[in-house]
């Protein structure tokens, strides 16, 4: 066998092999996010998805819906498990690191409402941290 041939050969071989491995690699999240950004910014899905956010940063981050922004009937959602918009930005202010999602942590949430589900970063929001979950039926 000649040296081209033989090198193809192993080329092949151990891509095929690492095929399978890399599939270990897939993003397990919806959302990632940057220091300043969720990434994407915007995601639609179905009705009755669950969405991951995951924390691809290198900052302590936050997923709060605005509350007064959902769709009627929608479910309000936060990392820290907060009740409603007022609690979160509350336990925020007042130095509470609660819903805080350190860097790769993740936050789900299901949908079940269509419309557009608006969100923000607590402490990232006036840098433009937002961002939305669009349900469709």
């Amino acid at each position: 066998m000649d040296r081209r041939a033989y090198i193809s050969t192993v080329a092949a071989t151990a891509a095929v092999g690492l095929s399978g491995c890399l599939a270990l690699f897939e993003d397990e999240y919806d959302v990632g996010m940057t220091p300043t950004a969720f990434d994407p910014r915007e995601v639609t899905v179905p009705v009755g998805t669950e969405v991951v956010w995951k924390n691809t940063s290198s900052r302590g981050h936050t997923v709060t819906a605005y509350e007064n922004a959902l769709p009627g009937g929608a479910s309000f959602f936060a990392s820290g498990g907060f009740d409603s918009e007022v609690a979160a930005r509350d336990a925020w202010n007042t130095g509470g690191d609660d819903g805080i999602m350190a860097v790769g942590g993740t936050f789900s949430h299901t949908f079940e409402v269509p419309g557009r589900h608006g969100y923000f970063c607590i402490p990232h929001e006036r840098e433009g941290m937002v961002g939305a979950v669009i349900v469709e039926e």
